[in-house]
């Protein structure tokens, strides 16, 4: 079973798989363009999700003669792939779904199945952000509050 950061990021990982899934299925009932558009950018986070445990995997492997100092960086290069993706695969989709439906936009006719997919979201996200506060409060030092360990004058950074 995996345990700390790594079960944070698994937790992430199936909360934005079901997002996704939920949005497709809406999107496939509805026929919403938007919640297409929406069900891309959760699949995006998904698959950021993938590539952050793929960065954590190679940061553990041992130095070796080409990387003497361990490859600890590599998290920061899979976090900066994650961050790329973010921008430019869901916003680059979401763009090109706007302009597509601009000159042939059509009201929304069944908003209800919109708002299910948000109230779904919400129970997703919640049951991940649990994971991470829980984590966050596990590893915080015991006399430090929240603020401070978030970004007070001797600011911690919790990445792995």
């Amino acid at each position: 079973m995996a345990t700390g950061t790594k079960l944070v990021v698994l937790a992430a990982l199936g909360g934005n798989l079901a997002i996704a899934a939920t949005k497709f299925a809406a999107a496939l009932i509805a026929g919403s363009s938007s919640m297409l558009t929406e069900g891309i950018h959760s699949t995006v986070d998904t698959l950021n999700e993938v590539l952050l445990l793929y960065g954590r995997k190679r940061a553990e492997q041992p130095p070796d003669e080409l990387h003497p100092l361990g490859h600890a960086r590599e998290l920061y290069f899979w976090g900066f792939v994650v961050a790329l993706l973010i921008f430019t695969g869901g916003a680059g989709f979401s763009v090109y779904e706007g302009i597509e439906h601009i000159g042939s936009s059509k009201m929304l006719e069944r908003p209800a199945i919109n708002f299910g997919v948000l109230a779904i979201a919400f129970v997703f996200e919640s049951v991940s952000l649990f994971f991470a506060l829980r984590e966050f409060g596990r590893q915080k030092e015991p006399g430090d509050s929240w603020i401070t360990c978030i970004g007070g004058n001797n600011a911690r950074v919790y990445l792995w």
